[in-house]
């Protein structure tokens, strides 16, 4: 099922495909591990809830440096302790196989 109000705001060449990444959010973790909720990173980042919750979910396409220096700074934590990549999440997202790295890995099973 596509959402045609995210697929409005991409390219022309990508409004007929879901948005997919391969680069997985562990806010959820950080913020359990420090018993903060999402609210109050919110003020103490001086940013909406709204963004952080889209972020949270995975659902951001990008994140200011700005931001990701404030979330870090408060989190004490690194970006890498944050963001992770993870070419795997994107097949248990629901996202199409297809390309030639999935076709190589089928082809060496």
């Amino acid at each position: 099922m596509i959402d045609w109000q995210r697929t409005a705001r991409l390219s022309p060449r990508h409004r007929d495909q879901p948005f997919f990444t391969a680069i997985v959010v562990k806010l959820d973790d950080l913020l359990y591990q420090r018993r903060m909720t999402l609210t109050e990173l919110a003020e103490r980042v001086d940013t909406t809830l709204a963004n952080l919750s889209i972020l949270k979910t995975g659902k951001a396409k990008a994140i200011r440096f700005s931001t990701l220096e404030a979330i870090c700074r408060v989190l004490e934590c690194q970006p890498g302790d944050l963001l992770a990549h993870d070419p795997g999440a994107i097949s248990e997202a629901g996202a199409p196989e297809s390309g030639p790295e999935t076709g190589a890995e089928s082809a060496a099973d």
